[in-house]
């Protein structure tokens, strides 16, 4: 049972609290804190919270408190996170861990001192489409993993300082390109090393400093390549895909649109769509469950039992920290106009996974490249001589 203070009365602070408040049901937020004094009553009103305070250090080091959940603009997450590892408490921060990769390292470093549990809010790993469709590429049903692609364009943030790059320290590729980074890392391996990065970002609608739209590849030591494609600038709502494609299988994945709940209205539903819907008559995509559908819940259940027990979970600040070593390299990228080294000072995964060419084997004199059946019925297959390395047809 964890008593939590919640840093923050924003969207993602209202997501969390719903979380934590509906499903385990014995974890309480104690105490939430945020900027503005009316606001943050008002939060703690509507969801029942015993406290509330526009005193940060005043919520961490509340005596009831023994998790503290960082729900800030990004750059609030370290000063949050060594105060709450100063003071001894669990911390579980939003996404993206920090600004920058050495931000995320000076908050890895703190909680390791200071011995305190530690969990990555990386919601979209834990959607109940990604956490089953993990368990389908771990189980080897789609055999080597050789590229995934994750997509998450919508019309832009709902608050202020997203847009602003020295609070939030970057643009759309910041705010989601950690998400679709860290989709790629889970359905690659996680203990894969990411090499290199290239990336193209550019600002084509809003008049803002930072990027409004990114697509880069990530390639990784077992020769994967992952792509993320970011915007804040897609029109119709969110979009929210992913794609896994291995030697033995695909899987296709669509979180948020066409999801099977499709409504028209004249009229309009008369009340709240979904996140980031735009408009209100015509053909609307509701959403049943937004807390379960993007992943919140099971993310809350995997954090606070593994707390109960002692162990890690599923996603820690280390997992933050690389998200963001990939995401500076996507920046440099961005600039240089090549692929940039991921610098991990602190790797941890294995070392040597390097990239190999699987044969089938067909007999003892040809590998088979590939065997299909034809509109005659005919089987064609496509075979490699062992010795000399000649490509040959056969109808059979």
């Amino acid at each position: 049972m964890a008593n939590i203070a919640m840093l923050g009365t924003g969207l993602i602070g209202m997501f969390y609290t719903m979380s934590l408040q509906a499903k385990r049901g014995r974890d309480t937020v104690q105490v939430v804190c945020g900027k503005d004094a009316d606001k943050t009553k008002a939060f703690a009103e509507k969801w029942g919270i015993p406290k509330w305070t526009t005193d940060m250090p005043k919520a961490v080091h509340d005596p009831r408190v023994d998790m503290v959940v960082i729900g800030l603009p990004n750059n609030l997450h370290k000063d949050a996170a060594l105060l709450a590892a100063q003071a001894g408490k669990a911390i579980l921060c939003t996404k993206p861990l920090a600004r920058n990769a050495l931000e995320a390292r000076d908050m890895l470093e703190a909680v390791e001192k200071a011995g305190v549990f530690n969990g990555y809010l990386e919601d979209l790993v834990y959607t109940p489409k990604t956490l089953k469709s993990l368990q389908s590429v771990r189980n080897g049903a789609l055999g080597k993993i050789l590229w995934t692609r994750s997509r998450e364009t919508h019309p832009g943030p709902h608050s202020d300082w997203f847009w602003k790059k020295e609070i939030s320290g970057g643009g759309a590729l910041v705010d989601m390109g950690c998400h679709c980074i860290e989709i790629g890392r889970n359905f690659i391996g996680k203990g894969v090393r990411p090499l290199e990065v290239v990336c193209w970002g550019a600002t084509q609608v809003h008049p803002i400093e930072a990027e409004d739209s990114a697509i880069g590849l990530v390639r990784y030591e077992s020769g994967a390549l992952a792509q993320f494609e970011v915007s804040w600038t897609f029109r119709g709502g969110m979009d929210l895909r992913d794609e896994v494609s291995g030697t033995d299988g695909t899987i296709w994945l669509n979180h948020w649109l066409r999801t099977g709940f499709e409504m028209f209205t004249s009229v309009g539903p008369g009340g709240y769509v979904s996140e980031k819907a735009e408009g209100e008559t015509g053909w609307l995509f509701p959403v049943g469950d937004e807390v379960v559908s993007l992943g919140y819940a099971d993310m809350f259940i995997d954090m606070l039992n593994a707390y109960d027990k002692g162990t890690q979970p599923m996603e820690t600040f280390y997992d933050g920290y690389v998200v963001n070593a990939i995401m500076d390299a996507a920046y440099r990228s961005i600039e240089s106009k090549k692929w940039e080294p991921v610098v991990l000072d602190v790797w941890r995964g294995a070392e040597g996974a390097a990239e190999k060419v699987s044969m089938t084997e067909y007999d003892a004199l040809y590998y088979l490249i590939k065997q299909e059946r034809m509109p005659d019925g005919k089987t064609k297959l496509i075979l490699k001589d062992r010795r000399s390395g000649e490509i040959i047809q056969r109808v059979q």
